[in-house]
């Protein structure tokens, strides 16, 4: 054992024992969406639930919302987005800056208003990008692909070209 992890392993000690502090597992979690900042978040890939995705997301993929609530204003929030091989997300852009980790697969990126596959950059598992608010870009994948998503909310989505919008062909209730 090195002397780092033992110190490191002490101090996490100290702390729950002094302070009361446990770290918060998906377990711990009430529901989706409910994750605080305010208690530690220690969630192991096993313990990611995945579900439907907002509707602005194109359909065939999973996401888990990990942290925070999408809706919430002014709020931290960060989601996963699990993606099959050939997936496209066609040209939008978000209200705010966009920060994103490739957690497994190739997550092929391009800046714009027209997809182009050719104008993308292939980006592998451990790769990260920021979109800046209103910046038009588009998405496609190698692979089944997962992504991190990290924002301020609310989240939002507008595509570029509104009849790429797949919540325009929602059935009408």
């Amino acid at each position: 054992m090195s002397h780092e992890w033992s110190r490191a392993g002490l101090i996490a000690l100290l702390t729950v024992v002094c302070f009361g502090i446990a770290p918060v597992s998906a377990a711990d979690q009430t529901s989706e969406g409910e994750r605080s900042t305010g208690s530690p978040i220690m969630l192991m890939p096993s313990e990611v639930k995945w579900g439907p995705c907002p509707p602005a997301v194109p359909p065939g993929a999973l996401c888990s919302v990990i942290e925070g609530d999408l809706t919430a204003a002014d709020k931290l929030f960060a989601f996963r987005l699990k993606m099959p091989d050939n997936y496209r997300i066609p040209p939008h852009f978000h209200p705010a800056d966009e920060h994103l980790v490739v957690l497994s697969g190739v997550f092929n990126m391009g800046m714009g208003d027209t997809f182009d596959t050719n104008a993308g950059h292939a980006m592998p598992a451990g790769s990260f990008m920021v979109m800046p608010k209103e910046q038009p870009h588009f998405a496609w994948t190698k692979g089944e692909t997962v992504i991190q998503v990290y924002a301020i909310g609310p989240w939002g989505l507008t595509y570029v070209n509104p009849e790429d919008d797949p919540r325009k062909r929602l059935p009408s209730e």
